[in-house]
């Protein structure tokens, strides 16, 4: 038998999880042992020879979290793309081109993060809000201010989510406003290197629950010299690394036009892929690029409804998947304008199903789609919780010995909310697509991050 001493705590529960892409585990009465650094040391089905002597040691130690029936236990989310500055502005403007929007909203409230005070409150209320969505761990983009962005990693500290923190780094004159770029490289880089090293030894971080991530906004926001340098602290230090690519034919165009060659291999040649590297979109992607990211194990972060309002395009995520990319889901807040990553698994079936079928309706049916192109509700699911972790190189979204506490508790109530369960006639496969689309943050009974009750 497990020794006892080892366990902090454990829970009783019904869970879902997708230990395989494309499949879904339901396990009734599930026993989960919580260590004391907030790891999954053992987990033990009901027919389990030691279940019982377990079940009744926990109980008698009082350390036994019973989920009630009803209830569902499953992994936190993963938000791989959310950009915490752009908070405020969640549902403005999306009705216009890419470069007005960013250049009448984005930009202006971005610089606006230079006052730590509007910061804090921003921070404070964005970590909070996908918390309570269900979102354990958060991938951020924040400005281009360092101490605002150290604001926003002691943030995520103190509320207790697992986030992965990047301060943007932006200098090409061209590109960016004149009101908001970096005065130089070399102060970039300075700026960057101090943000790297601050965030690791912030108090209370030991066990890394915030981790810095090297940010280079996208290739024509940034020199060819920043972008080196910035993948030599990437190499330095194995950090993970965050940018946008091949969004758009126009940034797709840009890095032919003046490198020559794609973003993907941009980013290879300066030193800025490895198995921690997320690229968000990333929807204009020739065979060589996919052969790169596959070769780097980095990883995508797909948006699905930004990318309806931006991207030009959709992302074909059928087939990379099937190539074996690794693809996790991101909110891309503020160019989507919902905090839930369960949203976000409902667009990526939308929005794969629009591909499949198509929207001429001037071309017959048999050549209006593109065929086989459809993801489940299952395989969104995987994407939102272990492709999530899988992008992050984090022991995350999955129920298993060796990974992190880190989970939710999704409650139907008909007196909250839109989801309501139906015992007679909702199967288990049911329950989890009905959770996908319809739980809301009223339906997010608890969380759980690294084995501690945040919510």
């Amino acid at each position: 038998m497990i020794d006892i001493t080892m366990i902090k705590f454990a829970v009783l529960a019904d869970c879902f999880h997708c230990p395989v892409k494309g499949e879904f585990e339901f396990n009734i009465d599930w026993l989960l042992l919580i260590d004391h650094q907030g790891d999954i040391a053992a987990t033990y089905p009901p027919q389990h020879p030691e279940y019982a002597d377990l079940l009744a040691i926990f109980k008698r130690n009082n350390c036994l979290q019973v989920i009630p029936k009803g209830e569902y236990l499953l992994p936190g989310l993963v938000d791989l793309h959310c950009h915490a500055p752009q908070w405020p502005q969640a549902g403005k403007g999306l009705d216009l081109p890419l470069y007005d929007w960013l250049q009448n909203y984005t930009f202006p409230l971005e610089n606006r993060y230079s006052d730590n005070d509007f910061a804090a409150n921003v921070y404070q209320d964005v970590t909070k809000t996908l918390l309570a969505n269900g979102t354990t761990s958060a991938v951020y983009f924040a400005s281009i201010h360092r101490q605002s962005t150290e604001l926003l990693a002691q943030t995520c500290l103190n509320v207790g989510q697992r986030a992965f923190v990047g301060k943007v780094n932006m200098d090409n004159s061209d590109q960016c406003p004149a009101y908001y770029c970096e005065p130089s490289v070399t102060a970039a880089i300075d700026d960057t290197e101090l943000f790297v090293n601050n965030v690791f030894e912030l108090a209370g971080n030991q066990s890394r629950l915030v981790h810095p991530v090297i940010t280079p906004r996208f290739v024509p926001s940034c020199t060819s010299e920043l972008l080196q340098q910035l993948g030599g602290l990437v190499q330095r230090y194995d950090l993970h690394m965050q940018t946008h690519c091949s969004e758009s034919d126009w940034a797709r165009d840009y890095s032919i036009q003046h490198y020559g060659v794609s973003d993907v291999t941009i980013y290879a040649d300066m030193g800025l892929l490895n198995n921690k590297s997320i690229l968000a979109h990333s929807i204009f992607l020739n065979q060589a690029d996919i052969e790169k990211i596959n070769q780097f194990k980095a990883g995508i972060g797909h948006c699905p409804l930004s990318n309806m309002y931006f991207a030009n395009a959709a992302m074909p995520a059928r087939e990379l998947l099937d190539h074996g990319v690794q693809i996790g889901l991101g909110s891309d807040i503020a160019g989507a304008p919902s905090p839930s990553i369960f949203r976000a698994s409902f667009d990526a079936v939308s929005h794969s199903r629009v591909r499949e079928e198509g929207v001429d309706i001037y071309l017959p049916a048999s050549k209006r789609g593109t065929a086989n192109a459809r993801i489940s509700f299952v395989e969104a699911f995987w994407m939102a919780t272990v492709g999530g972790g899988q992008v992050l190189d984090a022991k995350v979204g999955l129920f298993e010995q060796g990974y992190h506490f880190d989970a939710i508790v999704i409650k139907a109530n008909s007196a909250i909310g839109n989801l309501r369960i139906w015992p007679q006639f909702d199967s288990a496969k049911d329950i989890l697509e009905k959770i996908i689309t319809l739980a809301q943050p009223e339906n997010v009974a608890k969380v759980w991050v690294q084995g501690k009750a945040v919510i």
